[in-house]
């Protein structure tokens, strides 16, 4: 008797995206499926996986999820669906998704001007990023996604590290300064953050080209440093940069600086990444429920300095102007490669450095100790009842007498040599 292979689960972020997008809570999806919503949680986290029965319950329950989100996203020739945000009892359209050769466009509404439809979408490509599908079988050795998005052609036989990472830095470096920018409203920071980001890919560049979202990946690392709070401490950051020229920017750059860090993720990625609020979760380490109380609090805040900025196409709109207002450009990639090596180098031989004076410490410290016990000598005693030592006194007449007797005889002579008999 053969055992029949296990049904294959997506990964744990792509579980807790369809279990969202679903509108499905840990507790009813494990009502569903006949487990706790704790189990639910670790197989959403990865920290475990089903097995037998409910293995199978929740693959079946999973591609169900699936198949509604991939049918509910044909409208308009199948290529469009539309992301919701909900918040409490209601919900609210915020933007549309774009399936585009085999990749994943997020996409906002525009505002239309001339002739064009209303509500049509045009996505900017230096505000939003594409995000792999992640569907499909492989058939052939394909380059990347974002290599095929930047060079243009389908397939690529080999790929050096090099080229691959150069391809991902030509293709999400210039929006990812942009980002930096809207969460700093510094330039130099934000070309730092991005620099910082793309030598950690370097460094971890095995596990970044294995990832299913490389974007993602240096999108969250730019981030975090752009948003560290050490960098108040630094003394070239202690000073603000000069404001942009327009009065509107300067208003909407205030804003977004006034909101806390996690709000002003939030904001940026939701409103202009173009990310879902399941994957805008994922990103900020949050619930789905505290990324959309997160969102509505910041537009709230925005929409009360400026009162256009209630609608988020609105929102949108400016949020790209504002990113364009600082012409920032991204380095050299070669430049970014050449640093973190060379930031390599210095730690491997710092590292090195340390070993050989702590192995030198250690040997001299092993030569110089004693190879046995030696006793400690005990601190001396005073000794009591010693009479005092006395100075010598006046000489009495036979003692001197006695001296002047030395004194008179002869050094040498039988006298001293010959004993005499007494």
């Amino acid at each position: 008797m053969t055992r029949s292979p296990a049904p294959p689960l997506p990964p744990p972020r792509e579980r807790r995206r369809l279990r969202e997008a679903g509108s499905l809570t840990r507790a009813q999806l494990a009502e569903r499926v006949g487990v706790r919503p704790d189990t639910v949680r670790a197989w959403e986290s990865g920290r475990s996986a089903p097995r037998g029965r409910n293995r199978k319950a929740y693959a079946e329950l999973l591609a169900g999820l699936k198949a509604t989100a991939d049918g509910g996203a044909t409208a308009d020739g199948g290529a469009t669906a539309d992301a919701v945000a909900v918040t409490g009892a209601s919900a609210e359209p915020v933007g549309r998704q774009v399936r585009e050769l085999g990749a994943t466009v997020t996409a906002r509404p525009e505002r239309t001007g001339g002739g064009g439809a209303d509500g049509a979408v045009l996505p900017d490509p230096e505000a939003f990023v594409l995000e792999p599908s992640g569907t499909g079988p492989v058939r052939e050795r394909r380059a990347p996604w974002w290599v095929r998005s930047v060079a243009g052609c389908e397939a690529f036989p080999y790929l050096t590290p090099a080229q691959a990472f150069d391809a991902l830095y030509a293709y999400c470096a210039p929006a990812l300064v942009r980002q930096a920018y809207l969460l700093t409203g510094r330039r130099d920071l934000a070309h730092e953050s991005v620099e910082r980001a793309f030598q950690r890919a370097w460094d971890h560049w095995p596990e970044v080209a294995r990832d299913p979202d490389p974007a993602g990946w240096v999108r969250a690392a730019a981030h975090e440093w752009a948003l560290s709070p050490w960098h108040r401490l630094r003394r070239r950051y202690r000073h603000p940069e000069p404001p942009p020229p327009e009065e509107d920017d300067r208003t909407l750059l205030e804003g977004l600086l006034s909101l806390p860090p996690p709000y002003r993720r939030t904001l940026v990625l939701y409103d202009g990444v173009g990310l879902g609020l399941p994957e805008t979760a994922a990103e900020t380490e949050a619930s789905t429920r505290a990324t959309a109380g997160r969102l509505m609090y910041a537009r709230k805040t925005l929409a009360a300095r400026v009162p256009e900025l209630a609608d988020p196409r609105e929102l949108h709109h400016r949020l790209a102007e504002l990113a364009s207002t600082g012409r920032l450009r991204a380095a050299e990639p070669s430049a970014v490669r050449g640093g973190s090596e060379r930031r390599a180098r210095f730690w491997t031989r710092a590292a090195t450095a340390f070993t050989v004076v702590l192995i030198g410490a250690t040997a001299l410290t092993l030569h110089t100790a004693p190879t046995h016990y030696v006793p400690p000598v005990p601190p001396g005693e005073t000794v009591q009842g010693v009479p005092p030592r006395m100075a010598p006194g006046p000489l009495s007449d036979d003692r001197r007498e006695l001296r002047d007797r030395l004194r008179e005889a002869p050094h040498h002579g039988p006298e001293r040599l010959t004993p005499q008999a007494r």
